[in-house]
């Protein structure tokens, strides 16, 4: 796990883990599964969003993986022969979280817990670019955010 731009987020890389090797977990991805999580601030993401999605504003969460649909491997992008599957990086913006927090009136850790997951089913494949998608994309996302949620209460 990465923080950029100096800005320090008041979550431990431990937690965040946590809550990615619970989304690893739910959908069978193994133990040798791994990602990238960087927490960033509204400019990088905005410039990510730009140069890679032709958006030029600030997201939430951006996916990058390294495999294609479904977990096949991108012919543009070859794995190395460790045996680990490198499944991409998962961007959020700390900013955006806290206002999408607010505005749904639930905890930050909640929302970030929430991004990690979409932006992790992501890399495994998932997507909400059509109507059924997306019903399947939420569906598992409240599912996991269920089981996480779950633990925070058993934990605390």
């Amino acid at each position: 796990m990465l923080v950029d731009e100096g800005g320090a987020v008041p979550f431990a890389a431990d937690w965040l883990r946590g809550i990615a090797e619970q989304v690893l977990a739910s959908e069978n991805a193994g133990s040798n599964a791994e990602l990238s999580l960087l927490i960033t601030g509204q400019d990088r993401i905005r410039q990510l969003n730009r140069d890679y999605r032709g958006k030029d504003e600030p997201t939430d969460v951006l996916a990058f993986a390294a495999t294609g649909e479904g977990g096949v491997e991108s012919p543009s992008f070859v794995s190395p022969p460790d045996g680990v599957w490198h499944l991409g990086e998962v961007v959020i913006s700390y900013p955006q979280a806290v206002i999408q927090a607010a505005e749904h009136r639930h905890p930050v850790e909640q929302e970030i817990a929430i991004l990690v997951i979409h932006g992790v089913l992501h890399l495994l494949g998932y997507e909400h670019d059509m109507p059924e998608r997306e019903r399947r994309m939420k569906a598992r996302e409240a599912e996991i955010l269920g089981l996480i949620k779950e633990s925070w209460h058993e934990a605390g």
